[in-house]
């Protein structure tokens, strides 16, 4: 099973922070990869990749300039495409049918989204069919269709883990006197 995220309509300086976090949040609870489009952001990828590789994976940031090349390709490779949109239909009534499917293209927008988006889909999914925020929606789907087991995910090659602390912060590092025998430092 794969979920792979699009983000639509990334723009400049407005959306910096929502974009990162839709990239932080796909890879928390899940997902496999993240693709970027509208304006290009080097800088936001880097950043998304960086935590991924002190963090842990398997997980990728990526930029593609024509989205609807990017819907087209994995409807060809046999994806199901679910649009993210306060217009759609309720969550809780078609997240059975959507676990159906094994490989998911996962549509997120920022701008208003091009009405091609909601005919390629072959879900438009809403979550509360108000209005609300993309990062909370893709979080909620995300906890919805893997039955919050996206929760006890465990990522690999990671050279920080935060150890859970009923209070203060417990960081354990990956210090690396050669390659092939890390040892766990905490801070």
């Amino acid at each position: 099973m794969t979920i792979k995220i699009l983000r639509l309509g990334h723009r400049l300086g407005r959306d910096d922070r929502i974009s990162t976090h839709c990239g932080l949040v796909a890879r928390a609870l899940g997902v496999d990869s993240i693709i970027y489009s509208g304006d290009k952001d080097g800088k936001m990828v880097e950043s998304v990749n960086d935590v991924t590789k002190r963090f842990g994976g398997p997980f990728k940031a990526s930029y593609e300039s024509k989205w609807k090349d990017v819907i087209r390709n994995y409807k060809k490779k046999k994806y199901s495409i679910v649009h993210l949109t306060v217009y759609g239909l309720p969550i809780q009534k078609q997240i059975g049918k959507i676990r159906k499917h094994k490989n998911i293209l996962l549509i997120v927008g920022s701008e208003k989204v091009p009405w091609e988006a909601y005919e390629y889909a072959d879900y438009n999914i809403s979550v509360s069919s108000q209005p609300h925020s993309e990062i909370a929606s893709l979080a909620v789907f995300l906890h919805d269709y893997f039955k919050g087991k996206e929760l006890e995910k465990k990522f690999r090659k990671a050279s920080i883990r935060i150890e859970p602390q009923i209070k203060g912060k417990k960081i354990i590092e990956k210090v690396s006197k050669n390659l092939k025998s890390p040892d766990l430092v905490e801070k």
